[in-house]
């Protein structure tokens, strides 16, 4: 009898051996005499020890983080980036036969293309847009890991860290950027408030008393902060009638030139005078030198 009790722990213990038991998350790919026979979901699993081998892979989601790499962008300015890839595997037999370590491999793809994408970018485009790089990203990588059973759910770029030189040329220019937004704002709202001033007098000149009523609101606000000195507005108008009146000035005749004796009644205007005759010349005479007496 105790022969036979050896076989039977034997047998017993080969079959508990041969008891596999898979989570709700996990699947199992199945191997008999190192074929591939099928893929088993979860629950309790019978793999015969020694002839057949069972490989279990993961369906959840696993984030493989990308360290940070050198990327030189379109407009070559040089950049640091890292970044985080979200993937599962989505066909268990091809990510145990199709690929060694599907992991690793994804992790290295991730970097290749984060370097080949993002020189292809430039910085503004990486900056601003940074949904549509993910995007790209995703893409490609699901693209090349389609074939090894392995869905890519999202690519992720965490931190940009530029030059110092970058950061403050950057700050320069959103500085920039907002005082033409202040200045663009300032001269949009006085145009508002002039065209408002403008509709505002068109009603005041219609109705002269509300300018009187205008003039006792200002002194109102004057004289609420206690000043000293009150200065009431008058129009010109009311001033006018104070102000002595001028006759208009009365037009004077013009002053006569006298006649000079010297010149004929022929003589044009600007034309030279005619020369006057010899005898009517006034005539000199010249005393003779005394000369002194030798004696």
């Amino acid at each position: 009898m105790e022969w036979l009790f050896l076989p039977l722990g034997l047998a017993l213990t080969y079959a508990l051996a041969s008891l596999k038991v898979l989570n709700q998350y996990e699947r199992g790919v199945l191997f008999i005499l190192g074929k591939y026979k099928e893929t088993r979901g979860p629950g309790l699993s019978i793999v015969p020890l020694g002839f057949a081998r069972m490989k279990t892979v993961s369906l959840r989601i696993v984030a493989i983080d990308i360290p940070q790499q050198d990327v030189i962008t379109r407009d070559n300015i040089s950049v640091k980036v890292n970044g985080v890839l979200y993937m599962r595997v989505a066909e268990p037999s091809l990510a145990v036969m199709e690929i060694q370590d599907y992991m690793f491999a994804t992790g290295q793809l991730a970097q290749t293309t984060l370097l080949s994408v993002l020189g292809q970018v430039e910085l503004d485009e990486l900056l601003a847009d940074r949904k549509k790089v993910n995007d790209l990203l995703r893409q490609i990588i699901d693209e090349r890991t389609d074939f090894w059973g392995v869905e890519i759910s999202a690519v992720e770029i965490k931190d940009v860290l530029l030059p110092e030189t970058m950061r403050r040329a950057i700050g320069r220019q959103a500085e920039a950027e907002r005082e033409r937004r202040a200045k663009v704002i300032n001269a949009q709202g006085e145009l508002q408030a002039s065209a408002t001033l403008a509709e505002a007098a068109k009603i005041l000149q219609s109705q002269p008393a509300s300018i009187q009523l205008r003039y006792l609101q200002t002194v109102t606000e004057i004289a609420a902060e206690n000043n000293s000195t009150t200065i009431f507005p008058l129009p010109i108008d009311i001033l006018q009638a104070f102000m002595p009146k001028q006759a208009p000035l009365a037009a004077q005749p013009a002053a006569q030139i006298p006649e000079t004796s010297a010149l004929p009644s022929s003589t044009n205007a600007g034309a030279l005078p005619a020369p006057v005759p010899a005898h009517q010349l006034p005539q000199f005479q010249i005393a003779p030198e005394k000369k002194p007496d030798r004696k």
